[in-house]
């Protein structure tokens, strides 16, 4: 094993801190939203169907949700150069297993990780690959890599949950509102405006939630990639490209997934200007020099399908690509 251990092990007991924080604001959160919908029996209602979705969504099979996005697993065969690298990388970080590599088609510049460190996968999309080079995709699948290695996966899929959860029950307030509106306008029905509101900015305080409980954990990962690579500089570039395709921090912030939605593994992601200054700011020193060297990786990729150049889309199972 390549990266600290002890370090590797405070990361993951920092991830259990914050997810029973996450935990905590889900169920108050949603609990409440509940509340202001249905009273009484909407608050246990919502804690009780949170509970039960947090309980089966860590069983879930990672192909479960490569499936939604239609990907297709990549073969040593159809990408050797490509599997070796993840085969090196996943024992520089000392998880058990590698990592199943999958590809999706979509022309968004997207990665994402699923599952636990002895079942995992990896899916890149058709836009990434036709888009970074060889290192800088080698740097994001270290980046997917370092989570998966301190359980971040199982973090960003309760974040994940909890902003499901907290915008539906936005979405049925609202729908509430519009029906009643007549209502409103003759009779005397009275309407608690502060938990319209509430409802209405639900959405943006979730996706704010995700961002607070995610800074840390992303500059880890970034850090962690860097070292498993031994190339800072190629994340760097590779984060610069993506952000250029994705939009700003207020998109990402306000606007979720209104430009270009995306697992919580991109969504949630702090400012990429600091994450790259970070990044660059690593000495030749903090790389050692044993780690620089990977394996030549080919571009001939003979899974690929004639490159997706149609923009991203809602599709009918809520997913974006």
């Amino acid at each position: 094993m390549y990266v600290d251990t002890e370090k590797w092990q405070m990361h993951a007991w920092r991830n259990r801190t914050q997810s029973v924080i996450l935990l905590l604001l889900m169920f108050g959160y949603a609990g409440f939203l509940g509340y202001l919908l249905w009273g009484s029996a909407g608050f246990i209602l919502t804690v009780m169907v949170s509970i039960f979705a947090l309980t089966i969504s860590p069983n879930l099979p990672p192909t479960l949700l490569m499936n939604m996005y239609k990907a297709i697993v990549i073969t040593p065969n159809q990408a050797p150069g490509l599997h070796h690298r993840l085969e090196i990388l996943s024992h520089r970080a000392g998880l058990p297993k590698k990592p199943e590599l999958y590809y999706f088609p979509s022309s968004a510049l997207n990665a994402f990780a699923v599952g636990a460190k002895d079942h995992s996968a990896i899916a890149i999309s058709d836009g990434l690959l036709n888009t970074l080079d060889s290192e800088e995709l080698t740097s994001v699948l270290a980046h997917e890599i370092s989570h998966i290695r301190s359980d971040d996966t199982w973090v960003m899929g309760v974040a994940d949950l909890f902003s499901r959860i907290t915008s539906l029950l936005s979405l049925v307030g609202q729908l509430l509102v519009l029906i009643n509106i007549p209502l409103i306008i003759y009779t005397n029905l009275s309407i608690n405006w502060i938990a319209i509101v509430l409802l209405i900015i639900a959405p943006s305080i979730s996706a704010l939630t995700q961002l607070a409980l995610s800074r840390t954990r992303e500059f880890d990962a970034d850090l962690n990639a860097a070292r498993l690579t031994g190339n800072p500089e190629s994340l760097a570039r590779a984060l610069a490209k993506i952000e250029n395709r994705h939009g700003g921090w207020f998109e990402h912030i306000f606007l979720p997934g209104r430009r270009t939605p995306e697992p919580s593994i991109l969504r949630t992601h702090p400012a990429t200007e600091e994450r790259v200054r970070r990044l660059l700011s690593l000495k030749p020193k903090d790389m050692p020099q044993k780690y620089r060297t990977l394996p030549p990786l080919s571009s001939d990729y003979t899974f690929l399908n004639p490159r997706v150049n149609s923009r991203p889309r809602w599709r009918v199972n809520g997913l974006w690509y």
